[in-house]
């Protein structure tokens, strides 16, 4: 079957690279592959396998020799690149992998040159934001201050799509993912963490005093944004924050999921950590609204889907 559209997901057994793919092969005109080293991604996260458009390549977007073969072998139209070492504590405690990640964005990005890609969709962060001056965090205005190994990789990361634009004529979107959440998420972030623990009646552990204040995305919010940011040719060589404006102190998201379970859990409280823990998250989303064109799942609705499965897996 010949498909019109040919999208590479690097990343793609990683949480939000999966609900991507997930929510892409819906349409059947689209033929999508799935690559990812399995560092922190999972096989479990994959799509459904009844779907025939798309399949699933174990790679290393770092290593040339994995990723060259697979781009030049199917002239991909659209590069969706989520590949990346993730999580605080592990990008905290291994920085060096982290900056292994540059060589795979320049991978990327010579081998969509060479092989006539229409435009790169990179995964940049928030984080990149450090911790800002202005609030809430604009694209455009905002000055990029953080030095966590893993933000400089991101910001390294945007400098070589404006690079490749400007000497290559490549074009990109730039995407700076808030905090985002849903049911395939694993345990090490904020949201899956307390809510696992809400549910079997367990401490919930929160580091510092908890006034560090959050903004929560719902994965559906963000698939949906940068699939239509790619359909309808919006912020081309531009950049976007994805993310939530309803901003929310670790107490008052602790609380909300005790309240969204009934859950018997207490909340206890741990030392803060010496670095990553920005206080503040407050992203500008005009432009994420435009991308939207809908209203975003308001936060206890989030909660209450991902509650739905994780119960149907009980």
């Amino acid at each position: 079957m010949a498909f019109s559209t040919k999208i590479l997901i690097t990343g793609g057994a990683g949480f939000i690279g999966s609900s991507l793919a997930e929510t892409l092969i819906q349409n059947p005109e689209y033929y999508v592959v799935i690559v990812d080293n399995l560092l922190t991604g999972s096989l479990d996260r994959l799509p459904n396998k009844a779907l025939r458009n798309w399949k699933f390549i174990k790679c290393d977007v770092n290593k040339y020799s994995d990723i060259a073969p697979i781009m030049q072998s199917n002239n991909f139209d659209y590069v969706f690149h989520y590949a990346a070492v993730v999580g605080v504590q592990r990008t905290l405690n291994q920085p060096v992998m982290v900056l292994d990640d540059i060589q795979g964005i320049k991978n990327i990005l010579d081998l969509s040159r060479y092989t006539g890609v229409r435009r790169v969709l990179y995964a940049s962060s928030s984080e990149v934001y450090g911790e800002s001056i202005e609030y809430p965090q604009h694209e455009l205005t905002t000055p990029l201050n953080s030095r966590l190994p893993y933000a400089v990789v991101k910001n390294v990361g945007e400098a070589y799509l404006k690079s490749y634009k400007k000497e290559f004529d490549l074009d990109y979107t730039i995407f700076r993912f808030f905090n985002t959440f849903g049911a395939k998420q694993s345990e090490d972030f904020v949201i899956s963490k307390f809510m696992h623990a809400a549910m079997r009646n367990e401490e919930i552990t929160i580091y510092g005093d908890g006034l560090q204040t959050r903004t929560f995305c719902f994965i559906q919010d963000n698939v949906d944004a940068c699939i239509n940011a790619m359909e309808k040719d919006l912020f081309v060589n531009d950049v976007v924050n994805i993310g939530s404006d309803v901003e929310l102190t670790i107490n008052e998201i602790a609380t909300e999921i005790l309240t969204c379970i009934d859950s018997k859990s207490i909340l206890a409280h741990l030392p803060a950590l010496e670095e990553g823990d920005m206080r503040r998250r407050l992203p500008h989303i005009d432009n994420m609204q435009m991308l939207l064109n809908r209203e975003l799942t308001p936060f206890a609705d989030g909660l209450k889907k991902v509650h739905e499965v994780y119960l149907s897996k009980i």
